[in-house]
């Protein structure tokens, strides 16, 4: 018998602004992503130097992922919790990088710290180290949010037992543009998890 799933807590970051749950937590207006990224580390005293290493797609997801599930305590068990991310524009922010490096047939350098971000999955792998996942994880590509794709693949993982608990969500940057949506789904929590109330999260941060 399937059980009931529900969104227990869910995070926005939208251009200059974090919120969790509906509630404006901190806001930059510089207008660069790298200022924002470097101002929100600070307001969140998230404390993890390789943050600083990964590409912006990467430091997004890591951000919002803090901001949902708190900082990582390794004293507790490992969390049963799969992850499942989506986006539109995949990893073209980092590819476009590389592809400058390799672009000159004279200036060619090929930098090994961006190549490896040329996946858009690799950022499911920074949250996974951050806060010690080993469990389920895909990455998917929509055109846009895509919630009743991702509800059925969450609760396909909650209910084969897969997962007890499941990160979910959009995480997108391209260029001068970026977003973040997360959530957080289990069998317990304020709001069912359905179609309707994920496009209305989403639309209302």
């Amino acid at each position: 018998m399937n059980k009931t799933s529900h969104i227990s807590t869910y995070c926005h970051i939208t251009e200059n602004a974090v919120s969790l749950d509906g509630n404006l937590l901190f806001k930059n207006t510089s207008g660069d992503f790298a200022m924002f990224m470097k101002s929100a580390y600070k307001h969140f005293e998230i404390d993890y130097p390789k943050f600083f290493k990964m590409d912006r797609l990467s430091k997004l997801a890591v951000l919002a992922a803090e901001v949902l599930l708190g900082h990582p305590n390794t004293s507790k068990e490992n969390r049963n919790m799969a992850v499942v991310l989506s986006n539109k524009a995949s990893s073209l922010d980092t590819d476009r990088k590389y592809q400058e490096s390799i672009s000159d047939a004279h200036n060619f350098y090929p930098s090994p710290a961006v190549f490896v971000y040329t996946l858009p999955n690799i950022c499911i792998g920074e949250i996974s180290i951050r806060h010690n996942l080993r469990s389920e994880n895909s990455f998917f590509i929509f055109d846009t949010f895509n919630p009743g794709f991702l509800k059925d693949y969450s609760e396909s993982l909650l209910h084969s037992d897969k997962a007890d608990e499941v990160l979910c969500g959009w995480v997108d940057v391209d260029e001068d543009s970026y977003e973040a949506f997360l959530y957080l789904v289990s069998s317990t929590g304020n709001h069912l998890h359905n179609e309707q109330q994920l496009t209305k999260l989403y639309r209302t941060p």
